[in-house]
Order: structure tokens, then sequence, then C-alpha cells
């Protein structure tokens, strides 16, 4: 049995799985983890032992793909990026809700968002934003027991067809070469 390729040239699919379709494919495996659920707590989500942004900043930076720490926030790349340079701002100690904050956390939190949104505009040059935080897990948090900031840089048209069409994302750098970009140019 045989086929064409998008070039017209004859194939064979003898045995194949599927026909040749013309579409190119865009694997990206590192989302399955996402969607199984991979790096979730499971158990009491109360316990800071199994919390991830609790385990996080045991690592060294570089392994936990941490940007900058302070006193008592740090900034992390997502694992799971909407884009590239997809940032999180997490306080170190693990509480689910912005009114849980003091004082001294709520504005290191602030600045640290917005020396993130400096940094990604210097090292990206993205043009936009988009900042946020989902409190609880019917607003959509996936760790919903520890709070964290979303702080997403934007580009004209960076929403294509394939994030539409395809539910895909392509990122066009690694999560280790993009940390070490950013935290280059983190202030201090």
């Amino acid at each position: 049995m045989s086929d064409s390729d998008a070039h017209g040239h004859d194939i064979d699919v003898t045995g194949a799985v599927g026909v040749r379709d013309g579409f190119e494919r865009i694997w990206a495996p590192h989302r399955m983890g996402y969607i199984s659920g991979e790096n979730k707590p499971v158990g009491n989500p109360d316990d800071p032992a199994l919390c991830p942004f609790c385990v996080i900043p045991t690592r060294s930076d570089e392994d936990g793909l941490i940007v900058a720490r302070g006193s008592l926030v740090y900034a992390v790349l997502n694992l799971y990026p909407y884009n590239a340079g997809h940032l999180l701002i997490v306080p170190f100690r693990h509480c689910a809700d912005i009114t849980d904050l003091d004082a001294a956390e709520s504005s290191e939190f602030v600045l640290f968002t917005q020396s993130a949104v400096a940094t990604l505009r210097a090292a990206t040059t993205a043009p936009g934003f988009n900042l946020g935080m989902n409190l609880g897990a019917v607003a959509g948090a996936g760790i919903a027991a520890h709070l964290h900031q979303h702080v997403v840089p934007r580009w004209g048209g960076d929403l294509n067809f394939m994030p539409i069409i395809g539910h895909t994302r392509v990122l066009p750098q690694l999560l280790a070469d993009t940390r070490r970009v950013l935290a280059d140019a983190w202030p201090g």
C-alpha cells in the first residue's frame, strides 16, 4: 500500500499505524505530566512536606528553576508555562490565600512581581504581561494550598493556531536556558 507525502512523493504505508495526512506533528510530551497531575500534592494538601512550592526552595536554583530568592518569597519558572518566561511569585511560607500574607510578605510579594515584570521586559522585550492569582481550586488553582502569582509575558500574535486549534504551546527555549537568562537579568 502506498500514499503520498506533503511533497507528492510516494511513501509505503504498509503496516503503518494511521495513514499520513500531510500534517506536521509537534510533540510536547512534557505536557503529559501536567495533564496526568504529576508534581501535584497527593494526600493532605495542607501538608508542606507534600507541597511542590515548599519543596522547590530546598533544591538548587538550577534544579528548582528558581530565578531569584528573597527573604520571604521567590520567583520560579512555571514547569508548565503558558508562554516562554512564565514566572511564578511564591511565598516561602505555606499559605493558601493572599489574605494570609503578613505586611512584610505582602510587600516583598509585590516587589518581586515588579522585578519579574522589569526583568522579563528587559530580557525578552515582552511588550505586555498577564498577572494573576487563582485563589482556590474552583478558581482554577492547580495547587490551591500554596499561594502563587503568575507573571506571563505576552507578545503581539503569540496566540496563533497552535493553542487555539492544536491545544499546544510551542516554546522556543528550554526551561533551564530561560531560567539562566532571567536569573542573570534579575536586579540586585
